[in-house]
């Protein structure tokens, strides 16, 4: 009985604190700008950090571990494709983004700067890209509240409807709160507790089972399979078809509108390059600490889970491990991850509602102030809508996440590389890939079997590519969009870094 009330408690204060950050961004938010970007302020670190924690969202902690859990290193396949996605994003995208955002008349969103680029007057381009950021990211949002729902549910016995419903009452009320600035620095402390609870558990697991050697022989002992990264968890040999699925998760980066908005979001393009390497060493220690928590626990608790269920891994690990006051700091990290993932996305899918569809096709002449409230009614709307989703107990994590990314990443990623580099891209270019990559993962989450149990972020990105690249051909760029690129890429910084801010021209 002890246990739940020291866990409880530990979770208290640590949803007091992240309300206390909200109440304090809440003071400092002053318009749209400051609610969806910060006002741009962010520093590298906080940057950096943002972008992981809201990146990495429950599944680092929930489902990575229990897919490692049930098929051993092959999912080392899926961290490796994470890490390099994680670094192409800062080194193609951050820097660029960062310049471009800000020059295209102080674009917000990831919708706004698409209907500046390309100097498109109708409005098509812009709501198209809003509507599939809310589709996707309802689901990518309701598999926060699914992770939530089964850590609550494990920890305090709660029915999963009431676990759910927890889970999104605290995200709500700081994310509505704060904006931003309340995303982005309660993501500071989420990211810190993310990766200490990631190293620390399988620490403590192989330091029962006798040190790392030890339990890699348990492991072996168990299933040798597990130890192989080149077969499946029933020790069938890996095709092409599943490395290629799971590597291509790198892919989605270029495309993950939550994680974007940190790029735009940071105080300077010349910030970038400190940035990346802090977010990419948290990404290293965090994705091989999930890994390492999947592979100690299959020695540690063998058999003992399996489907879903393999995603509570880590809550198992640290109930057994630690004492309940170090649990419930462990637990509290799980869902700090939860939470920073899932108020960014609630943040962005507000902006889509707001600032995309809300002012842009109904009331163009709204206020500040106006768009700020109806920014809160939309981050409360569009968290119900994710929760109906949720309300299933046999949904996993991980399944959930899958979609989401490869919606987003196969619709987005390559009209945003492009309209990044590519002087002849076209307005049809951005809406055929737009439409191309999102409608490609869509039909094809629907075939199973053969060529179609290939990830569908592979065929949905190269489709978009294909798809853009024809459209812009087909229908080229006016000399003012084609221009567009060259008037401003003198902005981006060169090493060695100018002293300056390269935020605009």
């Amino acid at each position: 009985m002890a246990q739940p009330i020291i866990i409880g408690g530990t979770f208290f204060v640590y949803l007091l604190a992240m309300l206390a950050i909200g109440w304090v961004a809440y003071r400092r938010t002053r318009g749209v700008g400051d609610f969806i970007l910060g006002g741009r302020t962010l520093g590298s670190g906080v940057a950096a950090l943002s972008a992981g924690a809201s990146d990495m969202s429950g599944w680092l902690l929930l489902g990575l571990p229990g897919y490692a859990y049930l098929s051993g290193l092959q999912s080392l396949w899926l961290t490796l494709g994470l890490l390099a996605g994680t670094w192409a994003n800062w080194r193609l995208l951050a820097a660029r983004l960062r310049v471009y955002t800000a020059a295209a008349g102080d674009a917000l969103t990831l919708p706004e700067f698409f209907e500046r680029r390309f100097h498109d007057r109708s409005g098509a381009l812009r709501a198209i890209s809003a509507l599939f950021i809310l589709l996707f990211f309802v689901f990518y949002t309701s598999s926060g509240l699914v992770a939530a729902g089964k850590l609550f549910e494990s920890v305090f016995g709660l029915s999963y409807v009431w676990a759910v419903a927890a889970g999104v009452a605290a995200i709500v009320v700081y994310t509505s709160m704060g904006g931003f600035l309340a995303v982005a620095w309660t993501d500071v402390v989420q990211a810190l507790l993310m990766a200490g609870a990631l190293l620390v558990v399988p620490i403590a697991a192989f330091g029962v089972l006798g040190g790392p050697g030890p339990g890699l022989a348990a492991i072996r002992a168990l299933d040798p399979a597990l130890l192989d990264a080149f077969t499946d968890a029933k020790g069938a040999e890996l095709g092409l078809i599943p490395v290629l699925s799971l590597l291509a998760w790198g892919l989605g980066y270029f495309g993950q509108p939550h994680i974007l908005a940190r790029f735009k979001a940071i105080d300077s393009a010349n910030s970038v390059p400190r940035a990346r390497h802090i977010g990419v060493t948290w990404a290293a220690l965090t994705l091989g600490g999930a890994t390492l928590v999947g592979l100690s626990g299959a020695a540690y608790m063998p058999g003992a889970l399996s489907g879903a269920d393999s995603e509570k891994i880590f809550i198992l690990m640290v109930g057994s491990l630690f004492h309940p006051l170090v649990a419930g700091i462990c637990l509290a990290a799980a869902l700090a991850a939860i939470m920073s993932t899932a108020d960014s996305q609630l943040l962005v899918a507000s902006s889509a509602l707001t600032q995309d569809l809300y002012k842009t096709l109904w009331r163009r002449q709204a206020d500040e102030a106006e768009l700020v409230r109806a920014g809160r009614l939309a981050v409360l709307g569009v968290a119900l809508l994710a929760f109906l989703l949720a309300l299933d107990p046999n949904s996993k994590v991980l399944e959930l996440v899958a979609y989401a990314w490869a919606g987003l990443g196969a619709a987005f990623g390559p009209a945003l590389i492009l309209s990044l580099y590519w002087r002849g891209m076209s307005r049809a270019g951005a809406v055929a890939g737009i439409l191309t990559g999102a409608l490609t993962v869509v039909i094809w989450k629907q075939r199973a079997g053969g060529i179609f149990d290939l990830y569908e972020m592979v065929p949905g990105f190269m489709l978009s590519v294909l798809a853009t690249i024809g459209a812009s051909w087909a229908w080229p760029p006016n000399a003012a969009v084609a221009a567009e690129l060259d008037r401003i890429k003198n902005e981006v910084p060169h090493r060695p870094a100018r002293a300056s801010d390269a935020s605009a021209p």
